[in-house]
């Protein structure tokens, strides 16, 4: 049983720390403090539905449709792709750099916006379904169903650990975000990498069309 939960915390924490537009998403909020609780409970309740679907046999959904994964994939691009601008833009404009810089000063976007916004950089983003439903689901194919239980216990409760944790632990890195150029820095960093993972996804949308 503890064996089961373990692995099931070590494969789900694995995947969700990967950085992706959601972590970032989170991440950003935190260090704005903004909303912190909702977005990272919004983040969980995503995660409870989607691991719990692969985890209790939906994840042969996926990977039984090329068609539906080389759509989603191309979905998951464009968002990506129109996700890294807005992140580039953030980065050039001295402005807004200026007004997240400090936290009390910055502007409060309202509960529904930050709650849609993090829905959003969950569920359009493709990798979501081909980490929590897949890849957890397949690996938890082969247990019986009690321990399809202790696992998905111990997957859930990587995921409220992580989100909440990294929601409230932003604050500690505020120091370090107080210069301006920090957050340049991060908003490039985030545009470089959701750019990248736009890319993957099209060259696999791509290989599947020339296929």
């Amino acid at each position: 049983m503890l064996s089961t939960i373990i692995k099931g915390f070590a494969v789900s924490g694995g995947l969700i720390m990967a950085i992706g537009a959601q972590n970032a998403y989170v991440l950003k909020q935190g260090l704005l403090r903004q909303h912190i609780f909702f977005v990272a409970l919004t983040c969980f309740l995503c995660d409870f539905v989607l691991i719990s679907a692969g985890v209790l046999g939906m994840g042969n959904l996926l990977s039984q449709s090329p068609v539906l994964s080389a759509l989603l994939s191309l979905g998951g691009s464009l968002f990506l792709f129109w996700y890294g601008l807005n992140s580039f833009r953030s980065a050039l404009s001295p402005n807004q750099a200026t007004l997240v810089a400090d936290a009390e000063n910055a502007p409060q976007s309202s509960l529904k916006k930050a709650i849609l916004g993090t829905l959003a950089v969950t569920l359009l983003n493709p990798h979501v379904y081909i980490d929590t439903i897949m890849l957890v689901g397949g690996i938890a194919a082969t247990l019986t169903f009690a321990d399809k239980i202790w696992f998905l216990i111990g997957a859930l409760s990587a995921s409220f650990i992580w989100f909440f944790g990294l929601s409230y632990g932003a604050r500690l890195l505020r120091p370090i975000f107080a210069n301006p150029r920090a957050w340049k820095v991060l908003e490039t960093l985030i545009g470089i990498g959701m750019w990248w993972l736009a890319f993957g996804l099209f060259k696999y949308f791509y290989d599947w069309v020339v296929a």
